[in-house]
């Protein structure tokens, strides 16, 4: 229904309750005003209409003679003219004049739907003749929040904007901030401070999300972990330049805001032109992993989810790097398809006088030196042997050294002083550019259907650092961000079933924007099984297990120079997309064999890990990591305890089994595919296994493995 609003003491009408997926949002519409939260977080059960205009009235503050000093509580979008002197919502202006926009309700509708609880609320600034419309959604699979806005010029007159925030409310109880760090392979490092007066910002200014990309920003309860705690968080699904931040004001205003950096008038709108924020999500729980299992359900009610069994895949990254000859590869496809991989994929290295990373990106032709043939046989001989077929490429990038270079020369964003600065000797190719965008779709488009594709790696290695739009100069991310989604949703359109990964420098591109149209993303180039139970474990605050890439390594790691026995860089890449980056033309037959038993103990797991419910839980002994996934019904399960130094004391004592249901009676086992002793001095319940209900694992808990540094188990409950 649709409400007209007018100035008038604060009535039923004013009052707007929204309730999905365990979450209620109540919202106050009053005196004109844009929508201001006043509560988000435990669902509050049904209420009467007075109840929500008394929970109203008590959410309102005695601010004395100073409404300038004490402006709660704060709309979505907070304005200065109302008071509000921290972090402005909106920054407009018309040629340095009229930039102090003041927005008055007009009307708003309420809508329940197929996918969400809606609050949409139109409001106009006359004077500056300017339409706002805010949307505010509860999503029934998950009990997300999300908004966003849309601002309208509405009259004559060139509108510059340089930013629109929005922001959700936390509670005073919300007294510590977390977000998250990083750079190349050693993403997501968690980090923490007191939410104390002022603004903790993280900026992402590179195009992308980027590796030290913080994904959330979190406020709960001091202390707060995974399985206790009250904490709430916000995410922006954006590809692009973002912000992220808390802020706390002197009148103990509490906020988490989420916004699309804008560069050098990469928004001006004209008469009628309007601008779209992208969604700003705000996720709650008693504990993070409640938190992360309402971004978990909402993925997985996603049209874009796969909704199929994760194809373990085979990559030949690191088992050949460049060095690539048909002989080989087929050879490396049947390898891996007697270790049980059912998706083989060429990674960098396949395309025309790509000899190194010095050349030839954006020359998306098959390299017929190595090739002569084309890719064509080696697709046919990888599904001959049950596998599917996919290919890497870096479609947003470009070498100087390259024929489309060479050609094109205006495609390379060039803010004024040449190409810039390259990394890992490439450039960006400008996408702004309709032709350029055309060029990268059709090249792209042809071979998925010429070789059947199944599965593209979509890599991006370069920052957008300069990145101007030429001949002007002009900034271009946000143009080039948005054809980068047309050019995913036009390859999903013309070949149903295609999936894609977004693989960034690893993690560098994970957020919901690019989720909404990926099957996969790949969380860092780090397959050091020490640094991705890490990586994975807090890259699963958003991404459930199925989407993320987990790959079984050499050895020796790439990166770290770490080595790990097989059955540690087997166990941590169960959990997720399964993959092999070994060179299995080299590793020995009982290597080979190991890495076999792993991936069939993933496929008999393979819907339990997929489908259940993330768990962690929260250990006094700083070195141990006890984690797992439970199914929904609480029927089965399955938890890694493992070590990432010696502990502080020995042995590690009795811990006990969070997530499972406490009325059922569970068979507890040690899994292992692998005859790997876990060496002397063992709890005694472990050859044989134990029965216990669920409560007493809760309550009682049982005494744990002894394990060396880096090493782990694997331990099952059946109920």
């Amino acid at each position: 229904m649709t409400h007209t609003a007018t100035q008038r003491p604060l009535a039923a009408e004013d009052v707007v309750h929204l309730r999905a997926g365990g979450t209620s949002v109540v919202v106050l519409l009053s005196d004109e005003r844009l929508p201001r939260i006043v509560h988000w977080g435990e669902d509050l059960g049904e209420l009467r209409a007075q109840d929500l205009v008394s929970l109203a009235a008590t959410a309102m503050p005695g601010i004395g003679d100073s409404a300038v000093t004490y402006p709660q509580p704060v709309p979505v979008l907070a304005q200065l003219p109302e008071g509000w002197m921290g972090r402005p919502g909106l920054i407009a202006d018309r040629d340095g004049a009229e930039w102090a926009a003041k927005f008055t309700v007009s009307s708003f509708t309420c809508v329940d739907g197929d996918e969400a609880q809606a609050l949409t609320v139109s409001a106009v600034d006359e004077q500056y003749g300017l339409d706002l419309v805010v949307e505010i959604e509860v999503l029934h699979a998950s009990g997300l929040v999300r908004q966003r806005a849309t601002l309208r010029n509405a009259r004559a007159g060139r509108l510059r904007v340089g930013a629109l925030e929005l922001a959700l409310p936390v509670p005073a109880e919300a007294d510590e901030v977390m977000d998250l760090t990083g750079r190349w392979a050693l993403e997501r490092v968690p980090q923490r401070r007191a939410f104390d007066v002022g603004e903790w910002v993280r900026t992402s200014r590179g195009g992308k999300p980027g590796l030290e990309h913080t994904m959330l920003v979190l406020a709960g309860r001091r202390g707060f972990g995974f399985r206790s705690g009250r904490v709430w968080a916000t995410h922006l699904a954006w590809s692009g330049n973002q912000t992220l931040g808390a802020e706390r004001t002197p009148a103990d205003v509490r906020r988490l805001v989420a916004s699309e950096v804008l560069v050098a008038d990469e928004v001006t709108l004209d008469a009628d032109e309007q601008y779209v924020s992208p969604w700003q999500y705000g996720s709650w729980g008693d504990g993070l992993d409640e938190l992360a299992t309402r971004f978990h359900r909402h993925l997985r009610a996603s049209p874009a989810h796969p909704g199929t069994p994760r194809p373990v895949i085979l990559n030949t990254w690191e088992a050949v790097y460049f060095d690539h000859d048909p002989a080989t590869l087929i050879a490396l496809a049947e390898r891996g398809a007697e270790a049980g991989a059912e998706r083989f994929v060429v990674d960098d290295g396949w395309f025309v006088g790509r000899r190194d990373d010095t050349t030839s990106l954006g020359d998306w032709t098959i390299d017929r030196e190595r090739w002569p043939d084309g890719l064509a046989p080696l697709a046919n001989r990888v599904r001959e042997l049950g596998m599917d077929f996919g290919l890497w490429f870096e479609p947003e990038m470009i070498n100087l050294d390259s024929d489309l270079a060479r050609a094109h020369p205006e495609w390379l964003f060039d803010a004024g002083h040449g190409a810039g600065m390259p990394s890992r000797h490439q450039h960006v190719l400008d996408l702004g550019h309709p032709d350029a965008e055309q060029y990268v779709l059709e090249a792209v488009s042809a071979l998925v259907a010429e070789l059947d594709i199944a599965y593209i790696k979509w890599d991006h290695n370069r920052y957008l650092l300069d990145a101007g739009h030429t001949p002007t100069g002009t900034a271009g991310y946000r143009a080039h961000t948005l054809a980068a989604y047309r050019v995913m949703d036009e390859l999903h359109r013309r070949h149903p079933g295609l999936e894609i990964e977004s693989c960034a420098s690893g993690g560098g591109r994970i957020d919901l924007g690019v989720l909404a149209r990926t099957q996969r993303v790949w969380p860092s180039d780090c397959n050091d099984p020490h640094e991705r139970m890490e990586i994975q474990r807090w890259t699963g605050l958003l991404v459930p297990p199925e989407y993320q890439g987990t790959h079984i390594g050499a050895e020796h790691s790439h990166t770290t120079h770490r080595q790990h026995p097989l059955s540690y860089r087997g166990e941590k890449a169960i959990w997720g997309n399964l993959g092999v980056e070994l060179n299995l033309l080299v590793e020995d037959e009982g290597s080979r064999a190991a890495v076999a038993s792993w991936i069939a103990l993933h496929k008999r797991l393979r819907s339990l890990l997929h489908g259940g419910v993330s768990v962690h839980a929260d250990l006094a002994e700083p070195a141990a990591r006890l984690e797992g996934v439970v199914a929904a019904d609480g029927s089965d399960a399955l938890f890694a305890l493992s070590l990432t130094e010696r502990p502080r004391t020995w042995p590690l004592g009795r811990l006990t089994i969070p997530g499972l249901d406490d009325d059922r009676t569970y068979r507890v086992t040690r899994v292992t595919p692998e005859a790997e002793p876990l060496g002397d001095a063992q709890p005694t319940w472990l050859v044989d296994g134990v029965e216990l209900p669920g409560r007493v694992l809760r309550v009682v808990g049982v005494e744990m493995p002894n394990l060396d540094p880096d090493r782990s188990v694997l331990l099952r409950f059946e109920g």
